[in-house]
């Protein structure tokens, strides 16, 4: 992939992790398995609205679904094993595995996920960002 020129710009420091995010997120948005959406949930909590990503995951069940966070990415895998004891006449429904992964902005948190009607809802919020000024001092040399 070519390098972003917004990221080559040199008011632009220690933005390198931000560039390999949207790396992993072009080379994952090639998939359109299983299909998801994602929603704002408005809340009058003091923790902020929740974001809810749902993934259609007709057939999986609970034991075949995994939700982890690893190293600031959301990965859902579901993997269904093909039964053999069975003799199908015609084979429209096929045993799939998946991946599907979402990167998350720093501060992001799980709330929890739930399985209802094979759709798998998982609910995230980002705390409100407190903000930080700090004075740098400046040091005379002379």
């Amino acid at each position: 992939m070519t390098r972003m020129a917004g990221f080559s710009s040199p008011f632009l420091l220690g933005f390198d992790e931000i560039e390999r995010a949207i790396d992993r997120v072009t080379k994952a948005a090639s998939d359109g398995y299983p299909p998801y959406n994602i929603e704002r949930i408005e809340r009058d909590e003091p923790n902020g609205d929740v974001i809810r990503i749902t993934l259609a995951v007709a057939g999986f069940t609970r034991d075949q679904l995994d939700v982890s966070v690893e190293e600031n990415q959301l990965v859902i895998r579901g993997r269904q094993i093909d039964d053999k004891s069975r003799q199908y006449l015609h084979r429209g429904i096929a045993a799939r595995q998946f991946q599907r992964s979402f990167v998350l902005a720093e501060g992001i948190e799980i709330l929890g996920a739930d399985l209802k009607d094979g759709l798998l809802s998982i609910d995230l919020v980002r705390p409100p960002l407190e903000r930080v000024i700090r004075k740098i001092e400046i040091n005379g040399l002379g």
